[in-house]
């Protein structure tokens, strides 16, 4: 999608900072983070919203969170703890119509999250 931010850093049109990457996800650190660390991490099909994926997109589904596995180690938040959010839409808070993961960490994070 041409006028979608995450597609065009998959393109590479858009550098972000990197984190972790395989051949079905990128990881990126959010550029207004809620936490000492937090990182996105987007499949990289286009996806809008959970309420588009299909079937066919069970593994990918998977594999996003896989990364973050990856992805909280990489930033040393894995053992400490960590919480992994995705929201659906403009009233839960998406903003990119991408589909996107959140992880947040580096802090203790109280619940509940508001």
């Amino acid at each position: 999608m041409a006028d979608c931010l995450f597609c065009k850093m998959l393109t590479g049109a858009i550098k972000p900072d990197v984190v972790y990457e395989n051949e079905h996800v990128l990881a990126f650190r959010d550029i207004n983070p809620q936490a000492p660390v937090h990182v996105l991490i987007i499949p990289k099909k286009h996806i809008a919203t959970i309420n588009d994926l299909s079937d066919d997109d069970t593994l990918l589904a998977g594999d996003l969170f896989i990364a973050t596995k990856a992805v909280a180690t990489l930033t040393g938040i894995a053992d400490s703890g960590y919480r992994t959010v995705m929201n659906c839409n403009a009233d839960a808070g998406q903003s990119v119509f991408h589909i996107h993961l959140h992880v947040l960490g580096g802090r203790h994070l109280a619940w509940p999250p508001g």
